[in-house]
């Protein structure tokens, strides 16, 4: 009897654990979203995408805005007026006659009609506000792209995770499925008095544990799906099936090119705006300049309107037209203070940009050191898992063979199983690193392109 039960446990674990230790998780099925997938409909559908777009169009409006500043201006206004009350005025004795005259100014009723126009014909700060539309539209064109960058950083990072959980979540199933094949030998090899129970129980903790770990890696998962639904700009409640099965087989393709902080979206941004503060204080500084405008004006007036139903008659017309000429001579040095404070603001973002370069490179740096490594780990890692197959295939052989006992063997398969859960940690580093690099240089866009 014994016998027969150790030739059972020998064909299972010839058979089964063989399978057990060459099988790779699977992929999820196909027809689920790859990662260009999840970026096209994350870049169509995440929030901050129409605001960036929101943006764009704010700054034509604003380039609009601008321009109108220095075309012609007309306005027409109308009134009507019941004077209730009129008042009166007296013309000294000697003028019309030896005595005072009470005379009564106006009438009862007086309507007018006015039309006023003004062109600008000098005014550098206006100018000045036309020509700082284009940078206005730059900026809001380099935030579009820095909210594409973002969102092609936040997706793929989260896809990442999502992969690995996924990865783990296969490894996991897969050990408890051989490893309740063990129990259910050991169980009856434990009733027939071959095995003493602790070697029953031991495996039985093992189970219990790494059932523990699968209901975490499954919790972990649905967490990386809902961040990754997120930032897809996908409603939760929506499945997410993703099918890319390459990361496990194709290397990531690391270019590390050469630091240029001008290639960077936030470098672009920070230059725009300062072109845009130089700007302001040209403005503020052609605050001190005359200006000039042509002015004029039409309208007419009713007169003798002493009734209601006279009002929209006998009208007279009268009109006008004229330069403007504007010349600041005393502000309580308002303009010299606002000048100061501008010069400042420019000044404090030159610096600021010369830190920010200074960061932009350490980031770079640190991302080329991050790729070294993670590539140095994920060839230990490869070779740790070929050092482990040929372990738990040696410690099958002998197990056959009677030479080496279960835990052995339970231990080799462990071994095996922990090395090919580094070997994917380490990869999907590689990748988390190779993103982190294509940041750094600038480059997500055509990281994209590529995918």
């Amino acid at each position: 009897m014994k016998r027969l039960i150790a030739l059972c446990l020998v064909f299972a674990l010839g058979t089964s654990l063989t399978g057990w230790a060459q099988t790779q998780p699977q992929p999820p099925a196909p027809g689920g979203f790859r990662l260009k997938d999840c970026i096209d409909y994350g870049l169509k559908n995440f929030g901050s995408v129409r605001l960036a777009q929101y943006q764009v169009e704010t700054a034509d409006q604003q380039a609009r805005q601008a321009l109108g500043q220095y075309l012609p201006q007309v306005s027409a206004t109308g009134t009507t007026i019941n004077n209730v009350k009129l008042q009166q005025s007296v013309v000294p004795a000697g003028v019309f006659g030896p005595e005072p005259r009470v005379f009564i100014i106006g009438q009862k009723y007086q309507t007018n009609l006015t039309a006023q126009a003004s062109q600008t014909l000098f005014d550098k700060s206006l100018l000045l506000g036309i020509k700082a539309n284009k940078p206005n539209q730059q900026l809001a064109a380099l935030n579009t792209r820095q909210t594409q960058e973002d969102v092609i950083y936040n997706i793929t990072s989260n896809y990442y995770q999502v992969f690995v959980a996924q990865q783990q979540i296969a490894l996991l199933r897969d050990n408890l499925e051989r490893t309740q094949q063990v129990l259910n030998i050991l169980k009856l090899q434990r009733d027939n008095g071959v095995i003493q129970p602790v070697d029953y129980t031991r495996t039985e903790v093992s189970y219990n544990s790494t059932q523990s770990q699968l209901t975490l890696a499954e919790n972990d998962l649905n967490l990386a799906l809902n961040r990754l639904k997120y930032q897809m700009g996908m409603p939760q409640e929506q499945n997410l099936v993703l099918s890319d099965s390459t990361l496990l087989t194709q290397l990531p393709t690391i270019d590390q090119g050469q630091f240029d902080a001008s290639r960077l979206v936030s470098f672009q941004q920070a230059e725009t705006n300062l072109a845009l503060q130089s700007l302001q204080y040209q403005r503020i500084k052609a605050g001190y300049l005359p200006t000039l405008s042509l002015t004029a004006n039409y309208g007419t007036v009713n007169l003798g309107a002493q009734t209601l139903d006279r009002i929209f008659s006998n009208f007279v017309g009268f009109g006008s037209f004229g330069l403007r000429l504007n010349i600041p001579i005393f502000d309580g040095f308002q303009r010299d203070a606002q000048l100061k404070q501008q010069r400042l603001t420019l000044l404090t973002q030159e610096e600021q940009q010369k830190l920010n370069v200074s960061a932009y490179r350490l980031q770079f740096n640190n991302a080329q050191s991050q790729i070294q490594r993670a590539q140095v780990s994920l060839q230990n890692d490869d070779r740790n898992v070929k050092l482990a197959q040929e372990v738990y295939n040696i410690t099958t052989l002998q197990y056959k063979q009677g030479t080496k006992l279960l835990t052995d063997l339970i231990n080799a398969d462990n071994s095996y199983r922990e090395a090919r859960t580094n070997y994917i940690n380490s990869l999907i580093n590689l990748y988390q690193a190779r993103l982190d690099l294509e940041q750094s240089q600038g480059s997500l866009l055509s990281f994209y392109n590529q995918l």
